[in-house]
């Protein structure tokens, strides 16, 4: 886990204290329908409410010598409760309980998720209307290509993280399911209809059917949609990292002012955020991955995923919740430069407007093939210095045969490359595109 830097919220969802409160939540749940069903004494469910109490220490005093945590919990819970406490977990299996409870441990850490995620995208609007018209250049394979806006880039992220928070939805339902079913999913203790009860009371869907578990398929479809998420924001900081480099310097992640980027080198100011964001990532999709493998339990329950689960749920819920709340920090406060930009869109003297010169000579009726040869044989040679792309192509005979020098010097305007930005804004922003 990483308990330096999760925030108090989850980390409270994911503490031993809440897990086992959880778990007495799912107890008492039961207990109140089984009074109203008339199977347990109402005195019973006034003293378990009344004297119940979590007490980690002791469960796990207890748990040392029995070797099973959900025993160790009612145990303990029993001796709270005295006499009455033998009606906590009637007609219950383990199962029953620990993974209703963890859909609702599940449920709401992916709504704290969800908040991270409209969080993170109010910031990635307001930055992207800010820099709409901030113009940079497009790159390809990590080179040059067209010129482009950075509001353009954070409009990317803002459409790829509306598509994360309905993944994140979907995977919400698909987790928030509880099941009473017993030792091999047949009601043999409880029926159904309590089940359906329960699971009302505490704003779960009862699972259609299952075996002495709830299956893992949906546990795989909610750590696979947090990977996807953390992929998301290793692409956006992976973006931030590779226009922080030196070389290219037009966007930086915060720095603070006493932070200190090396102990070695006094002038380093490394993107260390995003770093951490790329790091965690891997975790996350790591643990997608044994999800998926636990989706595979022996007939009708093994407990080969418990000891997985105990560690990739918590940890993939801890870290991409840091995940989110650290890049939000970083849009909400990166430099961007500008003037960096419009420099390393020059530097090319012209090349970038290339394939705008292309289109307009064989709509001006050249061959393509020869159109092709033309403009690619003056990029190389400006390429390799002297006289620029545009005055290469402005002594060309060919090229002034087939366009007026008026039209060629349209061409190099970086305004062409900006006339649809509206467009593509209303597309992702809708009424909040400006």
């Amino acid at each position: 886990m990483i308990p330096r830097y999760s925030w108090p919220e989850m980390s409270r969802i994911w503490s031993d204290e809440n897990k086992y409160a959880t778990w007495l939540r799912v107890e008492v749940a039961v207990t109140e329908a089984l009074v109203k069903r008339g199977i347990v004494p109402r005195s019973a469910l006034v003293a378990i409410k009344e004297r119940a109490r979590v007490n980690v220490e002791r469960i796990a005093e207890i748990e040392k010598d029995v070797q099973h945590d959900v025993i160790a919990f009612i145990t303990s819970v029993t001796e709270c409760v005295g006499d009455e406490g033998r009606w906590v977990h009637h007609g219950l299996t383990s199962s029953d309980v620990v993974d209703t409870a963890l859909s609702m441990l599940m449920r709401e850490s992916c709504e704290l998720i969800d908040k991270n995620l409209a969080a993170l995208m109010s910031v990635v609007h307001r930055r992207a209307i800010q820099h709409k018209l901030t113009t940079m250049i497009g790159r390809t394979h990590g080179i040059h290509a067209e010129p482009m806006t950075f509001g353009l880039k954070l409009a990317l992220w803002h459409a790829e993280l509306a598509r994360d928070r309905e993944r994140l939805a979907r995977a919400t339902e698909v987790v928030s399911a509880g099941k009473l079913s017993g030792a091999v999913g047949t009601y043999s203790s409880l029926p159904p209809e309590l089940e359906e009860a329960v699971c009302a009371r505490l704003g779960l869907t009862p699972a259609p059917i299952s075996s002495q578990v709830l299956q893992r398929d949906r546990h795989a479809e909610a750590l696979t949609t947090l990977a996807i998420i953390a992929a998301s924001l290793e692409k956006f900081a992976t973006e931030i990292r590779s226009l922080q480099r030196t070389e290219v310097r037009e966007v930086e992640e915060p720095f603070g002012s006493k932070q200190k980027g090396s102990s070695a080198m006094p002038h380093k100011r490394n993107p260390v955020g995003c770093e951490q964001i790329a790091g965690l990532a891997r975790i996350v999709r790591a643990n997608a991955l044994a999800a998926i493998e636990n989706v595979a339990l022996w007939h009708e329950r093994d407990i080969s995923h418990s000891s997985v689960e105990r560690v990739i749920i918590p940890d993939s819920f801890l870290a991409l919740d840091h995940m989110l709340r650290r890049f939000t920090d970083i849009v909400k406060g990166m430099d961007v430069h500008a003037d960096r930009m419009r420099e390393n869109i020059e530097s090319t003297r012209g090349l970038i407007y290339s394939g705008q010169l292309l289109r307009e000579l064989t709509a001006a009726g050249m061959q393509r093939e020869d159109a092709y040869r033309i403009v690619q044989k003056h990029a190389m040679e400006a390429w390799k210095g002297g006289a620029d792309f545009h005055q290469r192509i402005s002594e060309d005979r060919e090229v002034r045969e087939a366009l007026d020098p008026e039209r060629i010097a349209e061409i190099f305007h970086l305004e062409n490359h900006l006339a649809h930005v509206d467009t593509v804004f209303h597309r992702v922003f809708g009424e909040d595109a400006s």
